[in-house]
């Protein structure tokens, strides 16, 4: 049975529970949408566990993946430096996995920070186990961790201490929006 929602008298009538056709005597409110200016961005939730860009997404930020395919040792540092939250500079960690690059193994150690970033932010194992993504794809894989911290709100380019104070000073870099509806 269909009812409507106001009576004779211009006020709200109990509506029916659509599964047991019981009246209930609550009012639906409904609000208008949030203001929302076309200058204000802003963050477009995504499913818990899951990475803010895919792994082969790797022109999604062209300069950094010219940089990581010519140097990955900077791109690692980057992210080795906001991972460990400071307590080693992009220079260390960078100049560590530059020298295993001479092994040829340096996905095992780089391996290590994806489980980390993973752990910090309840992020899947996907696609698969990180030291697969690490050793089959190092470069997408380094390029995938950058915009996902990228995407969290650090300014990559100017290390752990320098996003900690603009942080404390109330800076906030604004959040990525997810892409709209394309024609």
């Amino acid at each position: 049975m269909y009812s409507h929602p106001h009576d004779h008298h211009g006020k709200y009538a109990p509506e029916e529970h659509p599964d047991s056709g019981i009246p209930n005597n609550r009012t639906t409110q409904h609000y208008p949408p949030p203001y929302i200016s076309s200058n204000i961005p802003i963050q477009v939730p995504g499913a818990a566990g899951q990475w803010s860009t895919g792994l082969c997404h790797c022109c999604d930020d062209p300069a950094n993946c010219v940089i990581t395919c010519f140097c990955p040792c900077i791109t690692f540092g980057q992210i080795a430096e906001i991972v460990n939250r400071g307590s080693s500079t992009c220079a260390e960690r960078g100049t560590a996995y530059g020298c295993l690059v001479l092994t040829g193994y340096p996905c095992l150690y780089s391996c290590f920070y994806r489980s980390k970033l993973r752990g910090q932010y309840d992020l899947d194992e996907a696609p698969c186990v990180d030291c697969l993504v690490h050793f089959c794809c190092e470069p997408c894989a380094l390029c995938q961790e950058y915009r996902e911290l990228k995407n969290r709100g650090f300014d990559m380019g100017i290390g752990w201490q320098a996003n900690l104070d603009r942080k404390s000073r109330g800076v906030t870099v604004a959040p990525i929006v997810g892409g709209g509806m394309t024609r």
